[in-house]
């Protein structure tokens, strides 16, 4: 397979702090690939040294072929990048954004309006163009980052939590352009999120990180399909009492509770609530909810680490 991304134990560490530690990633060429974890996980470290922002402290990376220490010019001819903090300037317009952008990276002056009318389109903000940025909303704002990070031609583009902040509307709307731009522009997409919806509905592979390190990197569909098991969501008056009962339980794979909910990985959950009820019932225990939930992401993250990404238990 043709990999664009290649990192081989790269480390980043600060005095005695490891943020990130020795992580092995392959990136498909052409791929949307999600690197999940919660907040200070390393993933905004992780991909400030893909862009050369920060040199390694161990360990080599390689993005389209340049090694990310050696050959950091080469490297940044070859990215976009969109970071989580907005970087707009609120006396320009969006068309001026693109403009700068362009001529900063030496795209040729005959071919930049050309190649702004085009990103322009793919972000669908050609009626704004001429607007003042301070003027746009928060999903305008983001889109032009995207497009910013693009009128140049990379051949990856990185996007560190490119919904954050956003309502879930505006995200799908984002996660949609992320789509077109990855087949429309043949472009290679290196995100990193802490949303299992966006993780889940974008990414071809996902390598979910967690204190610095990789734990596991698949399809989405492969990760939840190797837990073979449901969970269902339980709360009950007792909970501490109803975990150590049913923890005697065969057909309980295991059991965590997070926020105040019990979390029970089973098979075939569906034939098993009614038993949980009463099991529940005839240990005196009052059930105040239950639902069944089929694999998610979340649940791999929590068979991984043991904690939820938010940082529960």
């Amino acid at each position: 397979m043709d990999y664009i991304i290649e990192t081989n134990n790269i480390t980043k560490k600060y005095d005695d702090f490891t943020a990130v530690n020795s992580v092995n990633l392959k990136v498909p060429r052409h791929s949307v690939y999600g690197v999940l974890g919660p907040n200070g996980a390393g993933k905004t470290t992780l991909i400030s040294m893909l862009c050369t922002i920060l040199r390694p402290t161990s360990g080599t990376g390689t993005v389209n072929g340049y090694d990310v220490a050696k050959n950091a010019k080469k490297v940044r001819g070859s990215i976009g990048v969109v970071f989580q903090s907005r970087a707009l300037d609120d006396i320009l317009t969006g068309r001026e954004h693109l403009e700068m952008h362009a001529a900063l990276y030496g795209v040729p002056k005959e071919l930049r309006k050309k190649r702004i009318e085009e990103v322009l389109d793919l972000i669908a903000l050609g009626d704004k163009a001429d607007e003042y940025t301070k003027t746009y909303s928060g999903g305008m704002k983001r889109r032009l980052e995207i497009g910013r990070g693009l009128v140049h031609r990379p051949k990856v583009l990185f996007l560190d939590e490119p919904t954050l902040g956003l309502d879930p509307q505006t995200r799908e709307n984002i996660w949609e352009y992320i789509r077109k731009l990855n087949q429309a522009e043949d472009i290679t997409v290196l995100m990193t999120t802490h949303y299992m919806e966006e993780a889940d509905k974008l990414c071809n592979e996902v390598a979910i990180i967690n204190q610095g390190e990789i734990i596991i990197a698949d399809s989405p569909i492969n990760l939840k399909r190797e837990l073979k098991a449901d969970t269902i969501t339980i709360r009950v008056d007792q909970p501490d009492k109803f975990i150590q009962e049913a923890k005697k339980l065969d057909f309980i794979k295991d059991v965590f509770e997070i926020d105040s909910e019990i979390k029970l990985m089973v098979e075939r959950g569906e034939n098993l609530i009614a038993e949980v009820v009463n099991f529940a019932n005839n240990n005196q225990i009052i059930v105040n909810s239950i639902e069944l939930e089929h694999p998610n992401l979340e649940d791999v993250f929590i068979k991984y680490t043991g904690t939820s990404i938010s940082g529960g238990r």
